[in-house]
């Protein structure tokens, strides 16, 4: 989830891992499961702390006159698109790839919210309470912006069904 809001693996670990600390300094005396609904609210803010910091980094840049640096490759690390040596079949090693390479364009494109709250519910498996107390809103704005995003995925990835 890190990873998708700020579009880099290793700040996102970095963010995580910030998480995860606070998380174990702050919180080890509470009931274990509390545990994931306060970590991933503790990310959220660390996310939106990056995000704050980031910002006023580029207007910064920006005012300064300072440009890219291009020491990084606009689409990541080129290894990680290599295909798995293992698989059986090329053809379905590139399909899967694609599929998961529309399923992460997709879900960048997601609003931030929608985003957050899919990638709680579907991929942490958090329940819509814990979602809810993890990104400080409702149990009813949970089921709107779960269901918005399962809808906008779904248009997105029509060929992949």
């Amino acid at each position: 989830m890190a990873e998708f809001a700020v579009g880099d693996r290793d700040q996102a670990l970095d963010l995580v891992q910030d998480a995860m600390l606070r998380l174990a300094s702050r919180y080890a005396d509470r009931p274990a499961q509390q545990w994931p609904p306060l970590f991933h609210r503790i990310l959220q803010n660390r996310i939106r702390d990056w995000g704050r910091r980031e910002a006023l980094r580029r207007r910064l840049h920006g005012w300064l006159g300072g440009g890219d640096n291009g020491d990084e490759e606009p689409g990541g690390d080129p290894m990680d698109r290599v295909a798995d040596p293992d698989a059986r079949d090329a053809l379905e090693a590139m399909t899967q790839a694609g599929a998961m390479q529309a399923l992460e364009r997709a879900l960048r494109a997601l609003p931030r919210r929608q985003q957050q709250t899919f990638l709680l519910r579907a991929w942490e498996g958090l329940d819509v309470a814990q979602t809810a107390r993890a990104l400080g809103c409702s149990q009813g704005s949970v089921k709107t912006h779960y269901a918005r995003a399962l809808e906008a995925l779904r248009k997105r990835l029509e060929e992949y069904r």
